[in-house]
């Protein structure tokens, strides 16, 4: 199982905690320290659509108009802290660490 998101966030450490506890072998992948691969990014975003790219984060408020307006790919790409988090891989994609998200992967 792949989690992505950022070694400072605290939903993802949450996450990481609560899924290593449930017997689940986690691989965390930081988005900072390692920037996604162009179709990782291609793929979550065929997943998520506009959910993706988390529009209440202070990266994306401090972004001008001509940034918000460029493709998410390519926002995502050139700041990855705009990617909402944390994104799971366990061969279905998840995002975020919802109550939904925590009944489908811990039972």
């Amino acid at each position: 199982m792949k989690l992505y998101g950022l070694k400072a966030c605290d939903t993802c450490r949450k996450a990481q905690k609560q899924l290593e506890a449930a017997g689940h072998e986690v691989d965390f992948i930081d988005v900072r320290a390692t920037p996604l691969a162009p179709q990782d990014l291609a793929r979550f975003h065929a997943a998520f659509g506009a959910a993706l790219v988390n529009t209440r984060s202070t990266t994306w408020r401090d972004m001008d108009d001509a940034a918000r307006a460029a493709d998410p790919l390519q926002q995502l790409a050139d700041h990855p802290t705009l990617m909402k988090r944390p994104v799971i891989d366990d061969g279905n994609l998840h995002l975020g660490w919802t109550k939904d998200v925590q009944a489908a992967l811990l039972g």
